[in-house]
């Protein structure tokens, strides 16, 4: 029976009991009375008796005697505090209930205490002389921690939890909870690298999304045998920047009409196939400064890629122009072919173009001027903002602006046409099919011209969306539009292909609900490839300017946000954010000093030191 004043324990603390009756009041040392039920105490001494007192430190008895005395016989809490303390009190029962819990020489509970096995109390002895054992060892890491004095690779196992949250695998550290710093990927960073653990190469910002930074493993066979079209007298260009790999799509002209040739994955890879699963979970292939993670396995690239070899299979787009430019009405072909293709850099097209204006490349830019043109007067929007090309060779950043080129442009307007022309040729056979579309935005009547232009445009842009029903593409000035000249790093492009070979094949198509089931993973996956790709590019940005502190840089005001200004650095093809003393006027060119790098976060920051000389 339990009774007023007596001790009780209650989640493995101290209890005074206040009031006895079928809901039982309690007093717990630091909180309110609370009421429970009986079976949540367990009574340990009759009282009366008050909790001051119990914490306060006293003999700790004899509890390895009393164990032996006790062998594996049952007694109660009663008589095992008497055996270890010599007396039966309010304090000796606590202390007698600690032990209890304690687990090494009993077990049990307050009514029935059993003393363990020799067994089991040699080997609780030796599980606690391993514990503090490692603590001793932590204890002796931490501090080297702090000192900055690591032991490596010794060490290297305190560091696992550590270097898991940096590359994104946990959202906790033990270590970093220890050391009183935040438990954030970007702690952890800091941390490693400030100890020296990691490099300034090591880039964890793939790992963080979850992405893979090796490429594709589904081997992908060689394309079957099938009736092509031999289309390998027309003059096909891979024209793309000399550091592409992966040529996916070539351009041609023939009389009057514009051919677009692209690689052909799609006649061995059919949907739901191991291949195509592995592409629609990563996307799109991943563009590092390292090196990429392709959506397609390494084999399919000498197989597929348009100029890797003598002649290429292809999917080749036949558009027909009209006088206005646009494209004429059911005249866009689609056929399965052979091509021998020239791959040409972009500098190189240029000076094709330069030398030979009458031949293809001469003919197909002032054809693509048109076509800009007409896109142009159906209110497509130009977005002109410097990039750079990003990239890393045995540990050194190069960082190398990206100049517009004519061919560049020919190659766009030529690309814009097969996914026009694709859209317009799946609408007239009523196939179900990925379109992409774009919202009208909200573009301000009279925006500055330059970068500032360009900036205030693109903040204006709504997100385009892929859905099976066709729609305006307004950015573009297209009243219909799809992307399918990338079939060997966009699964979306992929997942077009599959579609407009069943039907020249005469197969079952995908249903609309299962390309928008495959859309949609698509395009997230593709989404979070961006992501890492974006991190990327700013982690290796910092790098290249980790010591480069007080380097100045010529820089262009894009908008001014109260006393801060975005502004836009071109040799680094970056945006950024910059405290001024007075608003800057749209495309003011001022110079700013490099004030500091924050590699885990990927930012640098920069201060103005005066208008642009």
């Amino acid at each position: 029976m339990i009774r007023e004043k007596s001790l009780v324990a209650y989640k493995n603390r101290p209890a005074l009991v206040v009031e006895a009756g079928e809901k039982i009041t309690i007093t717990v040392s630091g909180a309110d009375a609370l009421k429970v039920r009986k079976k949540d105490i367990e009574p340990l001494h009759p009282g009366p008796c008050t909790l001051f007192g119990l914490d306060q430190e006293q003999d700790s008895g004899d509890p390895r005697s009393a164990w032996e005395l006790l062998e594996e016989n049952t007694v109660s809490l009663k008589e095992l505090a008497e055996l270890v303390y010599g007396e039966y009190t309010p304090r000796s029962a606590w202390l007698a209930y600690l032990l209890l819990k304690d687990g090494l020489y009993f077990t049990g509970g307050p009514a029935a205490v059993r003393g363990r096995s020799p067994e089991e109390v040699q080997q609780g002895e030796q599980r606690r002389l391993g514990r503090q054992h490692d603590k001793t060892e932590r204890d002796a890491f931490l501090n080297r921690l702090k000192s900055r004095a690591l032991r490596l690779p010794e060490d290297r196992r305190f560091l696992q939890d550590i270097e898991a949250l940096a590359y994104g695998k946990t959202d906790k550290s033990r270590t970093l909870k220890e050391l009183g710093k935040g438990e954030t990927p970007q702690d952890a960073h800091r941390l490693l690298l400030d100890a020296g653990v990691w490099g300034l190469e090591i880039n964890p910002h793939p790992s963080r999304f979850g992405l893979s930074m090796v490429s594709a493993k589904t081997a992908v066979p060689p394309p079957p045998w099938e009736e092509r079209l031999d289309l390998t007298s027309l003059n096909a260009f891979a024209i793309d920047n000399p550091w592409s790999g992966d040529p996916d799509d070539a351009i041609s002209l023939e009389g009057g009409h514009i051919w677009v040739h692209v690689a052909d994955p799609a006649s061995v890879i059919m949907p739901g196939s191991p291949s195509d699963l592995e592409a629609r979970d990563r996307g799109a292939t991943l563009y590092l400064p390292e090196g990429p993670s392709r959506m397609l396995s390494g084999e399919a690239l000498p197989l597929f890629a348009l100029g890797l070899q003598e002649t290429s299979p292809a999917l080749s787009f036949k558009i027909a122009l009209a006088e206005d430019f646009s494209i004429k009405d059911c005249e866009t072909a689609i056929v399965r072919s052979w091509v021998r293709v020239t791959r040409l850099s972009y500098t190189e097209a240029d000076e094709v173009m330069d030398r030979e204006p009458d031949g293809d490349l001469g003919r197909l830019s002032a054809l693509a001027a048109g076509v800009q043109d007409r896109r142009m007067r159906n209110g497509a929007v130009m977005i002109e903002l410097p990039e750079t090309h990003i990239f890393v060779t045995d540990g050194r950043v190069t960082v190398e602006p990206l100049t517009i080129s004519r061919s560049a442009q020919v190659v766009r307007e030529c690309m814009l046409l097969a996914g026009e022309g694709a859209a317009r040729w799946a609408l007239a056979r009523r196939l179900p099919f990925p379109y992409i579309s774009q919202e009208i935005g909200d573009i301000p009547d009279s925006p500055p011209a330059g970068m500032a232009g360009s900036f205030q445009i693109r903040r204006c842009m709504r997100p385009r969306t892929l859905s099976v029903k066709p729609g305006l593409h307004w950015g573009l000035g297209l009243d219909a539009y799809t992307q399918v000249t990338s079939p060997l790093r966009r699964y979306t492009d992929l997942l077009a292909h599959q579609q407009i070979r069943a039907f020249l094949r005469q197969e079952a198509l995908l249903r609309e609900d299962e390309i928008v089931l495959r859309l949609g993973a698509g395009e997230a996956a593709a989404y979070t490839a961006m992501q890492a790709e974006r991190a990327s590019r700013n982690h290796w940005l910092a790098v290249y300017l980790s010591d480069k502190k007080e380097s100045q840089w010529d820089a262009v005001a894009l908008e001014s946000r109260g006393p801060r200004s975005a502004v836009m650095i071109p040799a680094l093809g970056i945006e950024t954010l910059v405290a001024c003393k007075h608003n800057l006027e749209p495309n003011e060119q001022l110079t700013l000093a490099l004030s500091s790098v924050r590699i885990p976060e990927g930012e640098a920051v920069f201060i103005p030191v005066g208008p642009k000389a």
